[in-house]
């Protein structure tokens, strides 16, 4: 009996083991990523190096397992793996993400700075990769990562986190208008991120240092076009200053701006403004504004605002769920 049980545990493994062998290395992948959706990391990286044994140039698996290393804090073996991948045609900027991130990680910063330079050369149209350098060049104390972002903005004008850090380096060096228009993009495409409660008080902020000059054009520090443009509509606007700047004072600067832009000719096409119209024609942009502005300048009166006109914030929140915020190419003034 004993002799019987034991052959059948050798059979079976023997079977399981000629099974396992037979996995393609796509299939073996696949595990692995499996694995790594669940933060399993050293699992995927025992799966992953079968494969690499399998096929050494295999670009793909070489990209995963780089970073199940980086995320087992095993950054030299991450290294070690992602060189050779960023020198093949088929590495995409995902490659030199990870490359970058590794060697940040390792704290050599120039080495990531030339890494991303370099995936931009290969990739110009890559937001994540323009953020990436960005951040190591304001680390450095370089104001060339403004320019960065902006060129990210251009390129990639629906990767969202090139927004986020140019309105945060607007904001600061009191650039108003740019600090206004960016922090309300981000907001419009990433509603839910945590990020957006600070980016929420900063364009309420904005808007309050930009109004506190009578001469609104001194905000037009570069003499930009497109910024003249929109000073010399929201200007008008002022009328309503003498209750101070507020959700329920903005809702009405912001509602008469959109209609006196559209009223103009030949004003340049601008999605977040056909946002704003599209929602003052459906009856929602007071909730949009509220939402914006409201539920930073006071909690307490904003959800007030919500209990008595819980149809109109139901109706935007719906909407706004239902939607993906994006800008068009081509739309990129500063």
């Amino acid at each position: 009996m004993m002799k019987k049980l034991l052959l059948f545990i050798l059979v079976a493994f023997g079977f399981s083991m000629q099974f396992s062998f037979a996995q393609t290395v796509a299939e073996l992948q696949k595990n692995a990523q499996a694995f790594m959706r669940q933060g399993d990391y050293t699992n995927a990286v025992l799966i992953l190096n079968r494969c690499i044994e399998k096929e050494p140039t295999n670009t793909s698996v070489g990209k995963d397992l780089a970073l199940s290393y980086f995320y087992t804090q095993n950054n030299s073996k991450a290294l070690e793996v992602i060189k050779p991948v960023l020198e093949s045609n088929d590495a995409d900027d995902q490659c030199f993400l990870i490359a970058g991130n590794i060697y940040k990680q390792l704290e050599l910063p120039k080495e990531s700075e030339k890494v991303y330079k370099k995936g931009i050369v290969k990739f110009p149209e890559s937001g994540p990769i323009y953020n990436e350098l960005g951040q190591i060049q304001i680390a450095a104390g370089s104001r060339d990562a403004i320019k960065t972002w902006e060129k990210g903005i251009k390129a990639d004008p629906s990767y969202s986190k090139n927004y986020y850090n140019a309105a945060r380096f607007y904001f600061f060096e009191k650039d108003y208008v740019w600090s206004i228009l960016y922090c309300e993009i981000f907001a419009n495409m990433e509603p839910n991120n945590n990020l957006v409660s600070e980016i929420k008080k900063m364009l309420l902020e904005s808007y309050k240092q930009m109004f506190l000059d009578t001469d609104l054009d001194k905000n037009n520090k570069s003499k930009n076009a497109f910024v003249g443009s929109y000073l010399g509509v929201i200007k008008k606007q002022t009328g309503v200053l003498s209750n101070g700047i507020n959700a329920e004072t903005l809702f009405m600067i912001r509602s008469r701006f959109i209609i006196d832009w559209f009223a103009t000719n030949n004003k340049p096409a601008f999605r977040l403004f056909d946002y704003q119209q599209q929602l003052l024609r459906a009856g929602m942009f007071e909730a949009y504004n509220q939402w914006l502005f409201g539920i930073t300048e006071n909690l307490g009166a904003y959800q007030v605002w919500v209990k008595t006109n819980a149809e109109e914030n139901k109706a935007f929140l719906e909407f706004q769920k239902s939607r993906i915020f994006k800008i068009p190419l081509g739309q990129y003034y500063h």
